[in-house]
């Protein structure tokens, strides 16, 4: 199916626009990582595992800090058709998303003075219906979470670096209207697309906002941050059920 045949299909017939797909965050997903989360936005899945590393980058040694960052790969048949394996060289997209992720997760920290040790998070994709990159970053922040308490367990850690948590979901206007979480249906119609990153703390880390298939006023784009601003108060409940913390 391509996306000019998708658009003959029926818009989410039995969920509001302005709710979330089914979310599910299973922590401890890979028994040997140091962190894990396979999360799911209804059919989307991602399993990410963060990994602690002895050392640190070049450009980092010797400086007794810290380093996070993040991978980012899709499965051949995560998709509805076969996509390649990117071998040898990573497509754009894939670049920008793990780029995204990192940003993303190392806004949780409030500095790197957990000695030279490199936090390594695998977002690996299982099954794509649009939102793969901000289910990504709602599981790593899981992961990420359980990673640091390791350290601090095995006494390579004086305490956690992690002052807060990240999630993040997908809006659009999709026929005119907000809509949230897009599915892949929704997504290649939307004439806006937008991704929102928000902190804990009701701050927002990032927002790639784009006129897809049309421009759209501050009106809107309001609209699209409030949606987006109720959606990931949402995703932080349901981190903090799977981490067993106060909401």
């Amino acid at each position: 199916m391509t996306a000019s045949d998708s658009t003959s299909l029926p818009l989410r017939t039995t969920r509001p626009r302005d709710v979330l797909r089914p979310i599910s965050l299973e922590r401890g997903a890979v028994p040997h990582a140091e962190g894990s989360c396979l999360v799911s936005f209804g059919q989307t899945r991602v399993l990410c595992a963060a990994s602690i590393e002895d050392g640190v980058p070049g450009w980092r040694r010797g400086s007794g800090l810290g380093w996070l960052t993040a991978e980012y790969a899709m499965l051949p048949r995560a998709t509805r058709t076969r996509t390649s394996r990117e071998r040898t060289q990573l497509g754009g997209r894939t670049q920008e998303i793990q780029r995204l992720i990192g940003r993303s997760v190392r806004a949780m920290l409030d500095d790197f003075a957990f000695g030279e040790f490199t936090v390594r998070i695998d977002c690996d994709v299982l099954q794509a219906d649009g939102g793969t990159r901000t289910a990504a970053i709602t599981g790593a922040a899981v992961a990420v979470v359980d990673a640091f308490d390791w350290l601090v367990r095995t006494e390579r850690a004086a305490e956690s670096p992690v002052k807060r948590r990240v999630g993040a979901v997908s809006v659009g206007m999709v026929q005119g209207a907000p809509h949230l979480d897009l599915d892949y249906d929704e997504d290649v119609r939307a004439e806006v697309d937008m991704n929102v990153v928000m902190c804990t703390g009701g701050r927002f880390v990032e927002v790639q906002g784009t006129g897809e298939q049309g421009t759209f006023d501050r009106k809107e784009l309001d609209a699209l941050l409030d949606l987006a601003e109720r959606g990931i108060r949402e995703l932080h409940a349901a981190q903090a059920s799977a981490l067993g913390l106060a909401p």
